[in-house]
């Protein structure tokens, strides 16, 4: 379906509602990882180019409707300058009301007001309309830049849809894009699936129907060999996840794509000074905590990798926060940096893992959004991305 282009749209001289996800780490008052905020300045360079005044909203934590001083948006404002110096922000101490739109009256072209954290609103995560309204009350465009939201149902990404006319903004564009590869790949398609998180059941069916090979890292493979009666020790497992692994097993064409770790690195305490040693999958004791792939493991998952002309990486393989648990990680990203096949890193953790070892800029595309690619990569809609559809429908008509 169709959506409003940026590019093509006419944005000249236009207050316009710019939805960002600047929902990043902080600490001690200070933004620790920028790539949200450097992501959507080509969105913003791009309407400053245009003469627009810009009214920019984020969310940050879970403030659950109320005021909480620690997820006032200062920082991320302070952060933004120092990105943007020669841009005039200016940051207001609420969202909605009668404060909040003398401002939007005052702005002046190249300018931006910043508008304080959304989900101090209820509302917001309500997918209030009225609450909406609000929002968009003296802009003439919304442009959604804020892929890590597009699987939610919040006001600022879905009900506003309705008020203005909407587009994507070039980040958004951009990992729809390169994350649609991952579903039409160019084949031989090789997934790898890893991460703590075992609720990955639809993912994992999509990348089996879709791809030629699944390595299967992380927490996941222990599913798989409880499933077949194999020990796993103090492994993270839960009983959903061998239920489907089951499910998995039984199915012909899924179990010949499937590659499960041969060795696993293994320790008795989980402290990231514990001393470790190798076992093969079957040889886990009771007392072990399966912490990272062996290098028998991770040999073999390089061998497949070196096959594909499409790699799609979501989830570390292993407790990569402790060096001493990094290494299968480590070495499939720098394997994976070093192929001139397609390589798409999706998931929260993932990115932050290959940013951990500077290896993001080898990638083709490493997405912003974790929840939100996972949903995408799992082969189901966006709500966001629908919503700047059904509005071009019913705006394309009025221009």
């Amino acid at each position: 379906m169709k959506r409003f282009i940026i590019t093509t749209f006419p944005l000249e001289n236009k207050t316009v509602f710019l939805r960002v996800d600047y929902n990043v780490p902080i600490e001690k008052g200070k933004v620790q990882d920028n790539t949200k905020i450097r992501s959507s300045l080509d969105t913003i360079r791009f309407l400053i180019s245009k003469q627009c005044k810009i009214i920019m909203a984020t969310h940050l934590g879970r403030p659950e409707g109320k005021v909480v001083s620690e997820l006032k948006v200062n920082p991320i404002v302070k952060e933004l300058k120092k990105l943007l110096p020669k841009i005039k922000v200016i940051k207001v101490d609420d969202c909605i009301g009668t404060k909040i739109k003398l401002e939007i009256k005052k702005l002046k072209p190249l300018q931006i007001l910043f508008l304080e954290n959304l989900r101090f609103y209820a509302e917001e995560e309500e997918n209030d309309l009225v609450f909406a309204h609000s929002l968009a009350e003296g802009c003439e465009v919304y442009i959604n830049e804020a892929f890590g939201v597009c699987h939610r149902k919040d006001a600022s990404i879905n009900a506003i849809t309705t008020t203005l006319p909407s587009i994507a903004g070039f980040q958004l564009e951009k990992e729809i894009f390169h994350l649609s590869k991952a579903l039409n790949p160019e084949k031989p398609l090789i997934w790898v699936m890893g991460g703590a998180k075992l609720n990955k059941i639809d993912l994992m069916k999509q990348a089996l129907n879709k791809a030629d090979y699944v390595l299967i890292g992380g927490a996941l493979p222990f599913s798989f060999l409880r499933a077949m009666n194999m020990p796993t020790g103090m492994s993270k497992i839960d009983c959903e996840t061998i239920s489907v692994a089951h499910e998995i097993l039984k199915n012909k064409k899924w179990r010949q794509k499937l590659i499960l770790p041969v060795d696993f690195k293994v320790s008795k305490v989980l402290s990231s000074h514990s001393t470790s040693e190798i076992v093969r999958y079957n040889e886990i004791k009771n007392n072990h905590i399966a912490l990272d792939l062996g290098p028998g493991s991770i040999n073999l998952f390089k061998r497949y990798i070196r096959k594909g002309k499409t790699i799609v990486w979501n989830g570390p393989l292993g407790y990569y926060e402790w060096h001493q648990f990094a290494t299968a990680t480590k070495e499939i990203a720098k394997i994976m940096a070093q192929l001139t096949a397609t390589t798409i890193v999706g998931g929260g953790e993932t990115s932050d893992a290959v940013k951990r070892f500077h290896l993001q800029d080898k990638m083709d595309h490493v997405s912003t959004g974790g929840g939100a690619a996972l949903t995408f990569l799992s082969g189901n809609r966006l709500l966001g991305i629908t919503a700047l559809e059904k509005n071009y429908q019913k705006f394309a008509r009025t221009r």
